[in-house]
């Protein structure tokens, strides 16, 4: 379904992703597992389009999206729900999941897009009528991945959905995120908390530095020295 091959990309003069590919198949939920700066939000950032690559190519269903624009991946099927969550405070609950049926005007219809936002986060209903400042960082996370959801996409893309939550919300958010492949959509995630990683994931990628390293099961990365020594102090 997305295929990454070859990316090299540089912000500036700096060289950040060095020859990356990963695959994401029908239905999987592959996470891209790092430390803090080693490429993994720039790998997402590329495939959305905020990023351009110097080389490589991005095809989502065989299709080139490498050097699109933003709303054009977005329309084709891809949503992004980032790591700062990226809601609009000024808008309610409601308003923020409402307007990803406003970005991609095909498919399904609203109506049940934001039906299906809402099954998979029912929470979100009795904050509908609440902004982002009245929220704590778990409803976000949980708003950022419904409006998404709303778009109606394929894919999900969710940079950091674990990233500064308690514990008891990391489960909850780990359920959704189970229910939405469910619902017939594929998952990339990043994540630099190896612990983190959810137990139905169907691959894992690691990277480092801008390099994958290690690309397997889940419970093979552990039987990889080089791996252990980049993720294994994670806790």
């Amino acid at each position: 379904m997305l295929s990454l091959s070859g990316l090299d990309v540089y912000i500036q003069a700096s060289h950040i992703l060095r020859s990356v590919s990963l695959e994401v198949g029908e239905r999987e939920v592959v996470c891209l597992v790092g430390r803090n700066g080693a490429g993994k939000t720039t790998t997402l950032r590329t495939i959305m389009g905020y990023l351009r690559p110097r080389s490589g190519t991005i095809a989502f269903r065989g299709e080139r999206i490498d050097g699109r624009r933003t709303y054009e991946i977005a329309r084709l099927g891809l949503g992004w729900a980032p790591e700062d969550c990226g809601i609009f405070p000024d808008l309610t609950v409601a308003e923020n999941i409402e307007i990803a049926t406003w970005t991609r005007p095909g498919g399904r219809p609203a109506a049940e897009r934001i039906a299906r936002a809402y099954e998979v986060f029912p929470v979100l209903r009795s904050y509908a009528a609440r902004k982002g400042p009245e929220m704590s960082g778990g409803e976000r996370k949980m708003l950022s991945i419904a409006r998404a959801l709303a778009l109606d996409p394929e894919m999900l893309i969710l940079d950091e959905p674990f990233e500064g939550l308690s514990p008891a919300i990391v489960p909850v958010i780990s359920e959704s995120i189970a229910t939405v492949t469910k619902l017939g959509h594929s998952v990339l995630l990043a994540e630099s908390n190896i612990h983190h990683v959810p137990e139905y994931a169907d691959r894992l990628y690691v990277i480092e530095r801008g390099e994958i390293i290690f690309a397997g099961k889940p419970h093979e990365a552990w039987q990889d020295p080089g791996v252990v020594r980049v993720i294994g102090g994670s806790a």
